[in-house]
């Protein structure tokens, strides 16, 4: 059985532990690469590995800070393309400031309260990631059209606070939810919706990590062990992307997601 630990700012971890944990951010930075989930990888290894809830989600949001602004810093010339004070502008005012609540939320929660809540976390994960083909044409359907807008409006301001704040305390699953929101607020072309994404999911986890780093919720030595494994997987990722058929990687994704899921929901509630 996992249990939350007494110690959850512990920084000593045994050499397993350590393989644990590297092997994990691996997985992580993989599947990330390949097919996204890689959260499904690297939360449940630090929890594991002996580090308590809060400490371990505090920890994963760090590691995987990197990718996030390298990310928005490759699509940086789509993001010019966007009006920044009647769109962007906004839209990153509601991603630090749901970003950040949703981090002090985070770490005003107990560790036994936020290990009630990850069988729930990682079911909502699992289920935006199983359905997000089917998500992704309904909300085509039944979104606005007006892509070309030059301003944000109210919804799509509250949907990105919202999205952000869930992006804040937990964060598995939080570009589906992106996704959708900037569809519904008028969003259309794909590559400016992923542009938009990695801009605003930087934010979030900037204002996130700095905020868990400063309030000392981070196990810094699993996350310099964890840092080089994402780094690792990553690059091995972008060399068999095109080797692997999508289908297969999304499938282990899911199954590993509702598998956890069952594993947790048995684990905090027999």
């Amino acid at each position: 059985m996992i249990r939350p630990t007494n110690n959850p700012a512990a920084n000593t971890l045994e050499f397993w532990q350590l393989l644990l944990v590297i092997g994990g951010g691996f997985a992580a930075g993989l599947m990330n690469a390949l097919a996204g989930g890689g959260t499904f990888f690297s939360f449940p290894a630090l929890l594991a590995a002996g580090i308590a809830p809060v400490s371990a989600n505090a920890t994963n949001a760090v590691a995987l800070w990197p990718a996030s602004v390298s990310a928005a810093w490759a699509l940086r010339r789509e993001l010019k393309r966007l009006p920044m004070r009647a769109y962007l502008l906004p839209l990153v005012i509601a991603a630090s400031v749901g970003g950040l609540a949703g981090g002090l939320i985070l770490l005003l929660t107990s560790d036994q309260a936020f290990y009630q809540l990850i069988p729930w976390l990682l079911l909502l994960a699992t289920l935006l990631f199983t359905f997000s083909r089917s998500l992704a044409r309904l909300v085509a359907k039944v979104g606005p059209t007006q892509s070309s807008s030059p301003r944000l409006g109210p919804v799509g301001f509250i949907c990105q606070a919202l999205v952000s704040l869930y992006g804040g305390f937990f964060g598995a699953g939080m570009g589906i939810m992106m996704i959708a929101s900037l569809a519904i607020s008028g969003r259309t072309e794909v590559v400016e919706i992923n542009a938009i994404k990695s801009l605003l999911s930087s934010v979030i986890y900037s204002v996130a990590a700095l905020t868990f780093m400063l309030a000392g919720a981070v196990h810094w030595m699993a996350l310099l062990i964890m840092l080089p494994g994402t780094i690792a997987g990553g690059y091995c990722g972008g060399l068999f992307a095109r080797r692997l058929p999508d289908s297969w990687l999304r499938g282990l994704v899911i199954l590993i997601g509702w598998s956890l899921s069952l594993f947790y929901f048995y684990d905090v509630y027999s």
